[in-house]
Order: C-alpha cells, then sequence, then structure tokens
C-alpha cells in the first residue's frame, strides 16, 4: 500500500460543463449537486472555473458559483480554478473574496489564473487584449495588497481588509515562476505531458520565496482521473470531452458534451480523429488498481501535497461514481479511517 498516496489531499474542480439536450442552468445545479457529493466522500476543496462565450460550459462566474456551493456545504474547502485576473479589476476581485469570506470563514480559497479570453470577440467584449496577461504578477501583487491595508489613493478594501483568503496561482508557462517569487501555493496541470508538469514543479521549488502566504512550496497537480469496473469503462469516461476538444481544436469553438456512445459513431476527419485519439491518452484511467499505481508514481515523481481532479463527461452516473471509486483508493491507502 502506498504511503504517498495516504499523505496527499484530493480536491475536485468542476467546471460545469453543458451536455447535449441539457441546459447551463442543468449544468449549474449539477455542479452544485456534486459538491455536496464530494464533500460527502471527504475530498477537501471544491474549486469551479471561469469561461466566457464558452457553448460547451456554464460557469461564467466562479465567485458567484462558489457561493452556491458553499452555501449548499457544510465543511468541504470552496474556491475558484480559477478567477482569470486579467480580466477583471483586482479591487473588485478582493471585494467579491472578501464577501466570500466573510459569509463562509475559514473556507474559502482564491485561485488566480493569467488567461484572458478564449477568443478575440469575448476579449473585446471583455475589455481587454492579450497584452493584459503579461502583467499578471503587477495585478496578483495589488490583488494581495488590497488584504492587506488601503491603497495610495486612501480606498479601502470592503469587507477584505485584514481577512486571510489562502491564495493559489494556476501556473501556464511562465506561471509556475510568478507564483515562486509571489510565495504563493502552485496548481500546474495536465497529468498528460508529465515531463513539462515535472520542469514546472522543479522551476517553482527552486525559485520558491516564503512569504507571509506560505512558508515553504505547496504543489497542487491537477488533471483528469477516471475510475471505473473495467479499462474500458474509464476509457468511455472520457470520450465526450476528447471529442469535444477535437471538436474545438478544428472548429474553433469549444461544444457541449455529447453522450459517449454516440461520439464514437461520429465521423472524423484525419485530423480531427489525430486530436481525438491524443485527448484520450495519457490521463490516468483504469481500475481502482491501476490508477493507484500511477497515482503513486506521479505523486513520487512531482512529489504533488495534492491532486486536483478535473473529470468532465457525460453520463453524471458515471462520473460520481469515478469519484467514488478515488475516494476508495485514498480511504484504503489510509487504513480505511
Amino acid at each position: 500500500m502506498s504511503s504517498v498516496i495516504a499523505s496527499t489531499r484530493f480536491s475536485v474542480l468542476d467546471r460545469s460543463r453543458t451536455r447535449e439536450g441539457h441546459t447551463a442552468a442543468e449544468a449549474l445545479r449539477d455542479t452544485v449537486r456534486l459538491a455536496r457529493e464530494a464533500e460527502a466522500l471527504g475530498y477537501h476543496r471544491f474549486w469551479v472555473s471561469e469561461h466566457h462565450g464558452v457553448p460547451g460550459v456554464a460557469g461564467s462566474a466562479p465567485t458567484v458559483l462558489a457561493a452556491a456551493v458553499a452555501g449548499a456545504t457544510d465543511r468541504i474547502r470552496v474556491g475558484t480554478g480559477g478567477v482569470m485576473l486579467p480580466n477583471h479589476r483586482p479591487l473588485v476581485v478582493a471585494e467579491q473574496f472578501g464577501v466570500l469570506e466573510s459569509l463562509f470563514p475559514g473556507r474559502v480559497d482564491m485561485g488566480l489564473g493569467r488567461s484572458v479570453g478564449f477568443t478575440d470577440g469575448v476579449r473585446r467584449a471583455l475589455g481587454r487584449d492579450k497584452d493584459d496577461a503579461d502583467d499578471f504578477a503587477g495585478q496578483l501583487g495589488e490583488l494581495l495588497g488590497w488584504f492587506l491595508g488601503g491603497s495610495p489613493a486612501g480606498v479601502h478594501a470592503r469587507p477584505s481588509e485584514g481577512l486571510t483568503v489562502p491564495p493559489f496561482v494556476l501556473a501556464m508557462g511562465e506561471g509556475a515562476e510568478i507564483a515562486a517569487r509571489a510565495g504563493l501555493p502552485m496548481v500546474i496541470g495536465d497529468l498528460r505531458d508529465r515531463e513539462r508538469m515535472r520542469r514546472g514543479v522543479d522551476r517553482y521549488r527552486a525559485h520558491f520565496r516564503p512569504s507571509r502566504w506560505a512558508s515553504e512550496p505547496y504543489v497542487v497537480i491537477s488533471g483528469t482521473i477516471a475510475v471505473a469496473a473495467t479499462p474500458q469503462e474509464a476509457r468511455r469516461l472520457l470520450v465526450p470531452e476528447a471529442w469535444s476538444m477535437a471538436y474545438s481544436r478544428t472548429h474553433g469553438t469549444f461544444p457541449p458534451l455529447p453522450p459517449a456512445e454516440e461520439a464514437e459513431l461520429r465521423a472524423m476527419t484525419a485530423k480531427e480523429r489525430g486530436f481525438y485519439e491524443s485527448g484520450l491518452a495519457g490521463h490516468l484511467a483504469g481500475t481502482e488498481d491501476q490508477v493507484a499505481d500511477e497515482l503513486e508514481t506521479v505523486l513520487k515523481e512531482t512529489g504533488a501535497q495534492e491532486v486536483l481532479v478535473t473529470t468532465s463527461t457525460y453520463d453524471r452516473a458515471a462520473l460520481l461514481d469515478s469519484y467514488r471509486r478515488l475516494a476508495g483508493i485514498v480511504r484504503a491507502r489510509r487504513g480505511g479511517a
């Protein structure tokens, strides 16, 4: 039995993926229901994401959705994976998390990313452009400053000032070094590119500077994990997302998730088929024993303290079963506690 798994925290990021034949409202309610289940299964955190103008994702307002999740649960930590800071004014983000922390004290996480808009049209609608992501480090510093005190203009963030909301940086590209220099916990994905992930983790640890937020490096690795009774059933969990990703790479828009059995029968061009097969590869997928072995390997390779599971699929019952099986792996490694 692996003591590495036993000492690791496991958490959930749900993207509120819409499904063919179902509404965006259903997707958001599904997220809240999944949060209740994740809490009952013993997961450490439940995070929600930010996407704008994407047909396949209902989660466009993560702090609003986080409030609904926190209100529907009792103990699990709740946060964002993440708020895309270049899309917003840091003062407004600080105020939103200050409200969340005031309503749900000691349960709120502030996961922050540096992406800005998905398309040119979305960026124009947000009043942003690609260059806004270049000053992420400055925006991050300004945001954290609102929790510490007022600005040179004499403005104070209410009710945020004086509160402690744990910040996390979603590391893509240079994000690892930004997280390290700021002395913040880092979330890095994805599990399909282990070598890139290891390089990012090494870079983060090498450059980490202790801060008031974290005295030592804290690494969260994120990615898709699918657990089922057979390898074939686990692979089926991956099919809807793989098809939607292949479609988005070839058509420029990210569609709702189709049922796996329909997606497998759909005609694809050679290019689409290549993206589809690539989308099925590299994830942690299989039976409990297979996934436990892979988990042990990746945790030893990265030294991560936490795993953030980001699985999306059409079949909600199969998704919940996967999370139950994963929680069972963790319980077994902890001696059934």
